[in-house]
């Protein structure tokens, strides 16, 4: 796949890259005029020639393939009109070449392959233009330096310039290579998290819902009150899973803060709110000495929230499950064990198995430790230690 040129670098951007460029062609530039003193008024009309190609080459990472063609033309141009009408003879343009040289690495670097070889091409054939008249100039002194030695400039010199070329070329690869796998990276990791809150958030409420509804079934032809009592927690627990949707929908939007000022008397009335939505045989033990970080005290209730759904949905047998959440040594423990068989049962609405895997990737990612198990012969526990600083 060939790189598109950069055509809309901006004027900041194009001087803070190519300023090392144009301060070393000035000074090629003033040490080609102080050299020039004594030689005759002519060589003076060489200048705006190497000026229009030096302004081309600071100017070329915005368009490589014109600004190549366009001092190609000049480099060439000028070259045949002067010599042409015998106004001077160009000795050895260092000016120009280093130009060329550079507008060869750019050109390379940035331009699709094929354009980049007709701009290499172009560049290559108009400073041998120039080489080969200061040849024919030089042929009959001391200094000549033969058509091999000018065979050999151009290949060295321009052959430094694609090199450099190439090697830029190849780090601007790797680099949109390690751009793209760090953001398919994030956006794995997004993904991860919304399926952590989404599978946390539903699971627990729907569990609530569907529990409270089957036992309300059962019941309602031998104790219609009794049945009627469970419809305001179906209605609240499907309230509050609105509410926990529409906070999540908030957050992906950006406009849901995060929570700030959840002390822990708050979050021992959640995690309450939480057992009785599940309702059932639940022996709740909270002891929150230390402070709880409000981003922690989310992740405690989801663990409470997903450590009951299972119980729920996966146990069987289960008549007693207990929930003990407290501080201990800088960390926040949860633990919640039911004393169900250790044999599972059909889970309510089907099991995606992503429940305990969410929990653990939750955990960890807050440097904490997590274990879910049988316990003994029978039942189920799950621990998790949340470190308080971390």
């Amino acid at each position: 796949m060939c790189r598109v040129e950069n055509r809309y670098l901006g004027w900041r951007a194009l001087a803070r890259r190519q300023w090392p460029l144009a301060a070393a062609l000035v000074l090629l530039l003033l040490a080609q005029m102080v050299s020039w003193r004594g030689l005759g008024p002519g060589l003076w009309l060489q200048l705006p020639a190497d000026l229009i190609v030096c302004l081309l080459a600071v100017l070329s990472p915005r368009r490589p393939f014109d600004a190549a063609l366009a001092a190609s033309i000049a480099i060439a141009g000028s070259s045949l009109l002067l010599h042409g009408f015998g106004l001077i003879r160009i000795g050895g343009d260092i000016v120009s070449l280093a130009a060329a040289m550079a507008m060869t690495a750019i050109v390379v670097r940035q331009a699709p392959r094929g354009r980049a070889a007709l701009g290499t091409v172009s560049l290559l054939v108009a400073w041998a233009i120039t080489g080969y008249l200061d040849r024919r100039y030089y042929a009959d002194s001391a200094n000549d330096f033969g058509l091999a030695n000018l065979i050999a400039i151009t290949v060295v010199f321009f052959g430094i310039a694609v090199g450099t070329g190439l090697y830029f070329r190849a780090r601007d690869r790797d680099r949109r290579k390690d751009e793209a796998t760090s953001v398919a990276a994030a956006q794995q990791a997004e993904r991860l998290a919304l399926a952590r809150e989404l599978h946390d958030v539903v699971a627990h409420y729907v569990t609530g819902i569907v529990v409270h509804s089957q036992a309300a079934e059962a019941i309602v032809d031998q104790n219609p009150d009794a049945a009627r009592q469970v419809l305001p927690i179906i209605t609240a627990s499907g309230h509050e899973a609105l509410a926990a949707m529409r906070r999540l929908v908030g957050t992906l939007r950006g406009t849901e803060a995060s929570p700030t000022s959840r002390d822990n008397d708050e979050l021992s009335a959640q995690i309450r709110r939480t057992v009785e939505q599940v309702g059932g045989p639940v022996r709740l033990d909270v002891q929150l000495s230390e402070n709880v970080p409000p981003e922690l005290a989310q992740s405690v209730i989801r663990l409470v929230q997903e450590s009951l759904t299972n119980a729920r949905k996966h146990a069987a047998g289960v008549r007693r499950i207990d929930v003990d959440v407290r501080t201990v040594d800088g960390s926040v423990r949860v633990r919640v064990a039911d004393d169900g068989t250790g044999q599972h049962a059909a889970p309510v609405g089907g099991s995606g198995g992503f429940g305990l895997v969410g929990m653990r990737e939750r955990v960890e990612l807050l440097g904490g430790q997590f274990s879910a198990g049988p316990t003994g012969g029978s039942g189920w526990t799950v621990v998790a230690e949340l470190p308080l600083g971390g």
